[in-house]
């Protein structure tokens, strides 16, 4: 049973009729109704395209956290072949937020990262829920320079609430790990392509997203702080999450307009947790053109492509 968000409820009465009447149809086969299936079936496909064809930013962010929707894991396993898992951050310890290692993209030897959020309550709890403490930043650093000293291009899947601000996770040095690991991305000679993948969630995101190609899915959201978080700093009201992220330009679209990232990948009809091995399979058609695009640069024209390209942002408003 797929799970619908709030704004899908006229589809889900639409799809429940019809998941009626095929079972109807199966239990009694005097009954022929196809055609009313066939009907229903127009009606639900429309309803699906206009519905996702004029998503509020609001929608998007309900739509980016959709527990359904492909994850870093999934991205990695469809598309990175002889992938080799590597743990830990040789300071503290494995996080299990961030997934990461050597493989090969498309025959290419690449390193992989990628934020994970887990697809049921094990897991997310494994991997807390996609928020990572100072280990998993310290590993990214720790792969990227891996990467780097081997030649290695960097691809980096991005899908955070934030940063875990935990206790813990303060105490161990969250602020310096972060600021550590985006240093560590704008200091690369080698190519690096980031995708936003689901949320984009502040420092947490930027900190494996500094990139010298960053692109979004089409539903995707990418932010300095939750709408929620917003609402709560300037209206004393988290329930304001709807105005919050429309004011914040969250969405793809928005940040395309505004330099903050290079590309939209499209999304399947309904977005990406509707047709994952699409959405996944159009990733790789995007970030193999970036690659591409980034081919035979020095490690010093690619350093400065990056570092201008973030400067750039915001001056030209």
């Amino acid at each position: 049973m797929p799970t619908y968000l709030d704004f899908e409820a006229p589809l889900a009465e639409l799809e429940g009729k019809i998941a009626e009447l095929r079972a109807l149809a199966t239990g009694d086969k005097t009954v022929s109704i196809s055609d009313e299936v066939k009907g229903l079936e127009k009606k639900a496909a429309k309803q699906l395209t206009d519905l996702y064809a004029s998503l509020e930013p609001w929608q998007k962010a309900q739509v980016a956290r959709h527990p359904e929707r492909p994850h870093a894991v999934d991205y990695i396993g469809q598309l990175i072949t002889e992938f080799t898992p590597m743990a830990g951050d040789r300071k503290f310890a494995e996080d299990f937020a961030v997934v990461g290692g050597l493989g090969r993209f498309q025959g290419q030897p690449v390193m992989v990262l990628g934020q994970e959020k887990g697809n049921d309550t094990a897991s997310r709890l494994k991997r807390n829920f996609g928020m990572a403490r100072p280990e998993g930043y310290r590993k990214a650093v720790r792969l990227m320079e891996t990467a780097d000293r081997f030649g290695l291009p960097v691809i980096s899947f991005v899908d955070t609430a934030g940063a875990y601000p935990g206790i813990d996770a303060e105490e161990r040095g969250q602020a310096e790990a972060i600021a550590r690991s985006t240093d560590c991305c704008l200091a690369l000679g080698v190519p690096t392509v980031s995708v936003v993948i689901g949320e984009g969630g502040s420092g947490g995101a930027i900190a494996i997203a500094t990139a010298n190609v960053v692109m979004m899915l089409e539903h995707a959201i990418y932010s300095v702080i939750s709408p929620e978080g917003a609402a709560s700093i300037l209206w004393r009201d988290a329930a304001r999450a709807k105005d919050a992220a429309a004011a914040m330009k969250i969405t793809a679209q928005d940040l395309k307009k505004l330099g903050v990232i290079d590309e939209i990948i499209p999304e399947p009809k309904g977005g990406a947790h509707r047709a994952a091995s699409e959405a996944i399979s159009a990733t790789g058609v995007a970030i193999g053109k970036a690659l591409a695009s980034l081919e035979g640069l020095s490690p010093d024209a690619l350093r400065s492509q990056r570092r201008e390209k973030f400067l750039a942002i915001g001056r030209n408003l």
